[in-house]
């Protein structure tokens, strides 16, 4: 009898061994969660119960449980390294199958999409056309590599002080040549519909009566309409065009780009003083864009930016989080699948309740304490020797009770 049951002790001290040997092999697996051998003792009982001497039967290995507690996070500067601080999983697709792990090194394939080092798609939630991101799916992680489309000018908006002290211009007859025909001038860079660039002047021709001005819109040297008046109260304050807005006539550009029906805003000009100033304009056009880099904010927001200042949703990333992370089932390479003791995976969004935040540019190391792993070594080969002692006595014991026999 003691025979048998130190020899359960010896294979669950040695299946420590094995877990603790297993832990330690993988102190440098990025995304690695260490496990723990749990013991429960064996007892054999019948229907009547048990007797007041009876002796129990050993130990055996009830469960080797994951510890999925947090990794310290190493900073990489690779922007495709991922990690989460605080709960959650990274969502995997291999050709369908899901997975889910806390492995963040990932790389691209030959056709722009985001993998792990297994093949496996990093999935995210789409992105809507009027914002946002469509929770309800999942589709793989590409980045953009195409240039971004380029957008035309159609409003443009100018912060001007025109001088109130201004005298009417010497020339009454407008031209853009003749400085001694308008008073004032600023430019600003419009774009077309394929993105090539257009210089639109505005001069500003201060009229005959107070607080009246008249402006004209050129592009690319070419007259676009005729001059419009802007009024001006005796605070300086516009009051006519309605709103400041003057829609000028379409330019039709060399370039074979669709016609340039442009609006401009002149709300936020003022008649001051006798110094003109143009503080700032801007205009909603731009040109075509290569991609300069991706960033992925604490919230898994996946953005490409580009070469004209543009930045585009790619998507965000599906981070899942379980009831029971304990029961997931281990795949190897740092990923696991939901089973029924894990329960369903509950899909969320990184910084939402219950989830963690990414840190990009950053992989989360193993779980597994070197130092105590060692201690647990120790203690396994510890258990192990004690339990083969027993063996050796009881062999002693049984070997005296022969020799008495004979």
């Amino acid at each position: 009898m003691p025979f048998n049951i130190a020899l359960t002790g010896l294979n669950a001290a040695n299946q420590d061994l094995n877990v603790t040997a297993n832990n330690l092999a993988n102190v440098s697996s990025i995304g690695f969660k260490s496990s723990r051998a749990q013991f429960g003792d064996l007892f054999a009982s019948t229907q009547r119960g048990v007797s007041r001497t009876a002796v129990g039967n050993g130990v055996s290995v009830s469960e080797v449980a994951q510890q999925f507690t947090q990794g310290n996070i190493e900073t990489t500067g690779n922007n495709l390294d991922m990690a989460i601080s605080g709960n959650g999983f990274f969502t995997l697709s291999d050709g369908g199958a899901i997975s889910y792990t806390r492995d963040g090194q990932f790389e691209l394939d030959q056709n722009g999409n985001v993998i792990n080092s297994q093949g496996a798609n990093l999935q995210v939630y789409p992105p809507l056309a009027t914002g946002g991101f469509n929770t309800g799916g999942l589709q793989n992680l590409s980045l953009t590599t195409t240039e971004s489309a380029p957008q035309a000018t159609t409003t443009a908006k100018i912060t001007a002080n025109l001088p109130a002290s201004a005298k009417t211009p010497v020339d009454p007859t407008f031209s853009p040549t003749d400085p001694n025909s308008y008073t004032n001038t600023t430019s600003l860079t419009t774009y077309d519909s394929l993105g090539a660039a257009h210089t639109a002047t505005l001069y500003f021709i201060k009229g005959a009566t107070a607080n009246a001005w008249t402006t004209q819109l050129y592009v690319d040297g070419n007259a676009v309409g005729t001059q419009q008046a802007l009024t001006y109260d005796s605070a300086g304050n516009l009051t006519a065009p309605n709103a400041g807005l003057v829609t000028f006539p379409a330019y039709t550009p060399a370039t074979g780009a669709n016609p340039m029906n442009m609006t401009f805003d002149f709300s936020a000009t003022k008649q001051y003083g006798d110094a003109f100033n143009v503080n700032a304009v801007s205009q909603d056009g731009f040109t075509t864009g290569k991609l300069t880099g991706v960033s992925i904010d604490q919230t898994g927001v996946v953005q490409a930016r580009f070469t004209n200042g543009r930045s585009v949703n790619l998507g965000q990333l599906a981070i899942a989080s379980f009831a029971n992370t304990q029961g997931l089932q281990q795949l190897g390479n740092q990923t696991w699948a939901q089973t029924n003791a894990s329960g369903q995976a509950v899909m969320g969004q990184a910084g939402n309740s219950g989830v963690g935040t990414v840190a990009s540019g950053s992989l989360e190391e193993s779980n597994v304490d070197t130092t105590g792993a060692l201690v647990d070594m120790i203690k396994a080969q510890r258990d192990f020797q004690a339990n083969a002692q027993m063996i050796q006595t009881d062999n002693q014991i049984t070997q005296t009770i022969i020799n008495i026999r004979q």
